[in-house]
């Protein structure tokens, strides 16, 4: 009877994993794959015509231009801040680790928008604080992140918590045996950085670099901010604009644009996959000691430096935004009699929009992370049990929703569900396609801890449990489920934090009733409402900070894995 039960188990294995990899590709490959044939289709015909005119059009190449530059010089700005963190936090014996890591996080969770707002508050003249200070330049003076330098620092502070979480998972995987057999040989000091640290964690490097890049091509927030009242246009914002625009040929030229953008980043994807798979030549893994490199009298002033960068890229802007959120109109100092927290009252309070946002934020990113789930654990296990063709080209594609620009995926939602096959329904203009554009985004920040978790199973338990007879279901419920359950809270944490407050996909598919945080405050802003954007800003800082200081508290109580920054 066992191997009839086996056999039965199999196929009920085969067709729940046939079942759940079709949604997955669904939702994560043919949206992409329908932008691509928009792209180089004139109505039923293969063309290129549309194409080739767009791609000849100076402001595609100028916005193309722009867009690799400001990439590129901000992660560069990345690289500088955050791989000095990460030398120092993994390699030496610096005081308060957990609390840096904590506070660089917090720019990662933070939207791009409200960076570009934060600091738009601490420069200018009409910022509040330094008015407050006395220090605010003349009126008429030019705000100087309106520029490309603003829109390549902010974006090189945004993504250094990229460049920091990847360089110091590859040196902490550098055991400190090794170190000491180099010293034991007759190297010391920078010879031991240069000839045995930094060869060894190039690849954690160079895959932290390509990620930053291809992540700082697709930002949004940061860009339009800063960008469009300088009139430096990019990609992203070439394709918001074009698309506000409502021309004839519109969604055909934005898929153009949109497969433009696409290709460099699948470039960036590319140059990161390959240097991931190089990180596979690192010696013995994390079992042997880390290192722990004292600093001896410059530790103090090294800790120092390094609170002093945390509070300039962090802390500063923040109290701009705050000075800003308390005063009645923009540009007003803030003191005694002219502190008020009407913007406040009036963000939170009267303005029903705001609280349908709030609304439409919570429930779809909650939604989302618990829809991953019910997707991603049981796709992990099956295909980890049961590999296929098909099964490895979703394994090697399920990123690329992620890594494409949002504007990229929102367009290619919006070519997908603007009609709906066989009907003449639309999703168009609701916030279904917002929940699904979210669904095919971070679809692989829940996979691909899930998956990792899942190939750590020891197989013989699951054997065990089908053998007396324990059904597929009982099974993910009884043995699957409570042993890769951190890394499912871990996936759901990121995705909840990081889809409550998205802006780069919700941009493009918001309508009236459908408002998201992150649209909100860049219309508010837009429509020159600053005082109350910089109070729902605000608000969303402290509910972000709020929720990850309550889970960072809790850590000691939870399972190892679940909170993701300590992973």
């Amino acid at each position: 009877m066992t191997p009839l039960k086996g056999f039965g188990s199999s196929r009920s294995e085969g067709r729940l994993l046939s079942i759940v990899l079709l949604i997955a590709i669904t939702l994560t490959l043919t949206p992409v794959v329908r932008l691509f044939v928009e792209g180089v289709t004139d109505g039923d015909q293969l063309s290129l015509n549309l194409m080739q005119e767009v791609l000849r059009d100076d402001t595609t190449r100028t916005a193309l231009l722009h867009s690799l530059i400001t990439a590129g010089l901000g992660t560069l700005v990345s690289v500088v801040i955050g791989g000095a963190f990460a030398f120092l936090v993994a390699l030496t014996d610096l005081r308060a680790k957990a609390a840096l890591v904590f506070c660089l996080m917090i720019p990662m969770m933070i939207p791009p928008q409200i960076t570009a707002l934060s600091w738009t508050q601490i420069m200018g003249p009409s910022s509040v604080l330094l008015k407050t200070l006395g220090m605010a330049p003349p009126l008429g003076a030019p705000q100087p992140l309106y520029s490309p330098q603003g829109i390549i620092l902010l974006l090189g502070i945004q993504h250094t918590s990229i460049i920091f979480l990847t360089l110091r998972a590859g040196l902490r995987a550098i055991p400190q045996d090794v170190v000491e057999a180099a010293r034991i040989s007759g190297a010391k000091g920078l010879r031991v950085w240069w000839q045995i640290i930094v060869p060894l964690c190039l690849p954690s490097l160079a895959a932290g670099i390509a990620i930053t890049f291809v992540t700082a091509l697709g930002n949004f927030g940061i860009p339009a901010m800063l960008g469009i009242p300088a009139g430096y246009v990019t990609l992203p914002t070439l394709i918001y604009q074009k698309l506000a625009g409502l021309g004839t040929n519109v969604l055909a030229e934005v898929a153009v644009l949109a497969i433009l953008i696409g290709a460099v980043a699948i470039c960036g994807i590319l140059i990161q996959r390959f240097f991931q798979s190089r990180q596979r030549v690192h010696l013995v893994g994390s079992t042997s000691r880390p290192l722990a490199i004292p600093l001896g009298p410059a530790r103090l002033a090294t800790e120092c430096s390094l609170w002093l960068v945390v509070a300039a890229i962090l802390v500063l802007p923040m109290l701009g935004l705050l000075a800003t959120s308390l005063v009645p109109a923009y540009g007003v100092p803030l003191r005694l009699d002219t502190m008020t927290l009407s913007s406040w009252h009036e963000a939170l309070f009267r303005q029903p929009a705001t609280r349908r946002a709030f609304v439409n934020s919570f429930n779809l990113s909650f939604g989302a992370a618990l829809a991953l789930i019910a997707i991603c654990l049981p796709l992990a296990w099956l295909m980890e049990r049961n590999p296929t063709r098909l099964g490895r080209l979703f394994d090697g594609l399920v990123d690329l929703p992620y890594a494409l620009p949002g504007v990229v995926l929102a367009i290619a939602m919006i070519l997908l569900l603007i009609n709906l096959p066989f009907t003449e329904a639309t999703l168009y203009g609701t916030i279904w396609i917002i929940f699904l554009a979210y669904l095919a985004r971070f679809m692989t920040v829940m996979f691909r801890p899930i998956q990792a978790s899942i190939r750590q199973l020891d197989p013989a338990m699951n054997e065990a449990a089908q053998s007396v007879g324990a059904s597929l279901f009982q099974r993910l419920r009884s043995i699957i489920l409570p042993l890769s359950a951190p890394a499912a809270v871990a996936g759901a944490i990121l995705v909840f934090l990081t889809a409550f407050n998205e802006l780069t996909v919700s941009a493009l598919l918001w309508s009236s009733g459908t408002e998201t945080l992150g649209v909100m405050i860049f219309n508010l802003d837009d429509s020159g409402e600053t005082v109350m954007a910089s109070a729902l800003a605000m608000t969303i800082v402290l509910v972000v900070m709020v929720l990850m200081g309550a889970i960072q508290l809790a850590a000691r109580h939870l399972p190892k894995g679940v909170v993701p920054w300590q992973t």
